[in-house]
């Protein structure tokens, strides 16, 4: 004799139920449909950014007389748009129901932003427009807007890349998941000074490997290098 009744499981003591909120629970199907459809790569490097670092140091008084903060990841919002028109596969889109691949000729960049309420990524539209100093008044006001619950929803789309930096909080190598429909993630870690005195930051690049490969992202990465070491050459430019 077989019983068909189904046995539950046992109530568990020390267990608190909280309801998730519409937000996280759009946060996690997005994450989760993220995840499961895009076949992830992640590269990791590292990178000298002592002579960035420097160059952040001397213009720092021109963004301070902007109301704002010339931070590496506002720097490194240049160095990406840039990097983007020189890579057009990585500011692309996969339409799976036309078979297309979508390539943008216009450069928005998406900064996750840590707030009480979460992961925030608030986005920069035309950021390859700005100079450095322009990007660093548009992240800081941007960034107090998502910490204080401001931020529009206009302000959240249309990105079609995004930095993840994580080295204000502690950390070095991780695997950033792509956002959807962006094909590409750049991962900063925190930069920490090696036995030579080199201040050295570890970069982590997340790509959709359908559209993506290898060689594609070793290249992408060492022009973003590159550009790191030399970054006289882009503000002169902007």
């Amino acid at each position: 004799f077989f019983s068909t009744h189904t046995p539950q499981p046992p109530i568990l003591s020390g267990l608190v139920g909280s309801e998730m909120c519409i937000r996280d629970s759009a946060t996690m199907n997005h994450m989760s449909y993220c995840w499961n459809t895009i076949p992830h790569v992640t590269q990791h490097d590292t990178v000298d950014i002592s002579r960035l670092n420097d160059l952040r140091k001397n213009l720092g008084s021109r963004a301070e007389e902007r109301g704002a903060k010339l931070t590496v990841t506002a720097m490194l919002v240049k160095i990406i748009s840039s990097a983007l028109k020189v890579f057009p596969n990585f500011n692309a889109s996969i339409n799976s129901e036309t078979n297309e691949i979508q390539f943008k000729e216009f450069y928005n960049i998406g900064i996750a932003v840590d707030t009480e309420q979460g992961l925030i990524v608030p986005v920069i539209k035309d950021a390859d427009h700005m100079s450095m100093i322009d990007l660093a008044v548009e992240l800081t006001a941007i960034s107090q807007k998502a910490r204080a619950g401001q931020i529009s929803l206009k302000e959240l789309q249309g990105g079609t890349f995004t930095i993840s930096n994580i080295g204000g909080i502690g950390g070095s190598f991780f695997t950033p998941i792509v956002n959807s429909p962006e094909v590409a993630i750049l991962g900063i870690g925190r930069a920490v000074i090696d036995a030579s005195g080199k201040m050295m930051m570890p970069l982590s690049l997340s790509y959709d490997h359908r559209l993506i490969d290898g060689a594609d992202g070793a290249r992408f990465l060492k022009w973003i290098i590159d550009a790191i070491n030399e970054p006289m050459t882009l503000y002169i430019d902007s």
